[in-house]
């Protein structure tokens, strides 16, 4: 008989960016989001993440909007981080391991520190954070990015991020750059890059299967 494959919930999901990642390392996942996600690559239900049934799930992932946490033109004062904290809070209510992604600079501890160029995507200049309930901190190696490595960043291709060869990135560049080829240029700016979270899979792969023989 097939063994059935962990269930990981993905809250705040997005377009899906995490979930290929954790679908690559072996997870069933399923995506939770407020807003619509037509092009979500994975089973997706509509609702509120913070109101979400957590009991019954192998695993939990959660990416709560990073602009809380942002200083930037619409952001003048650093943002609380009061979201983040209440997911954090939930996810420590209920028994299975969890992992929560945010940009550099969120309150909370860096478990993992990864950008592109620790992926075999060095055209990307995408760090992010990562805190988890069952691994320490992983040291890992400094960026080292192409000269034309971008930020896939603005509201629409050609408004931010930096120049690719004199011209700003197209979104053809940026799908690239990120390693996704199914979303639009608004969901690519908010998304992790599936390598990220496909390598955080593996290991939280071992770690399930470490806990079930204790």
């Amino acid at each position: 008989m097939k063994e059935t494959s962990p269930r990981l919930l993905d809250l705040f999901s997005g377009a899906g960016g995490a979930a290929m990642g954790y679908h690559r390392a072996g997870f069933d996942v399923v995506g939770v989001d407020n807003r619509p996600q037509p092009r979500y690559p994975f089973p997706f239900v509509q609702a509120d993440a913070m109101t979400f049934p957590l009991a019954g799930w192998d695993a939990i992932h959660a990416s709560p909007p990073c602009q809380d946490h942002m200083r930037g033109r619409n952001h003048a004062e650093r943002g609380t981080g009061w979201l983040l904290a209440a997911t954090r809070d939930r996810l420590e209510d209920q028994q299975a391991p969890w992992v929560i992604e945010n940009v550099a600079g969120a309150n909370m501890r860096v478990d993992f520190l990864l950008c592109g160029c620790l992926f075999g995507l060095p055209n990307l200049r995408r760090t992010r954070w990562f805190e988890t309930s069952w691994h320490g901190f992983e040291l890992r190696p400094p960026c080292r990015h192409l000269d034309q490595a971008i930020g896939v960043t603005g509201t629409a291709p050609g408004t931010r991020g930096q120049r690719i060869d004199g011209h700003w990135p197209t979104h053809s560049q940026a799908r690239r750059a990120m390693g996704i080829d199914w979303m639009r240029w608004d969901e690519l700016t908010q998304a992790i890059p599936p390598a990220y979270t496909e390598h955080i899979g593996a290991q939280l792969m071992e770690h399930l299967g470490r806990r079930e023989h204790l």
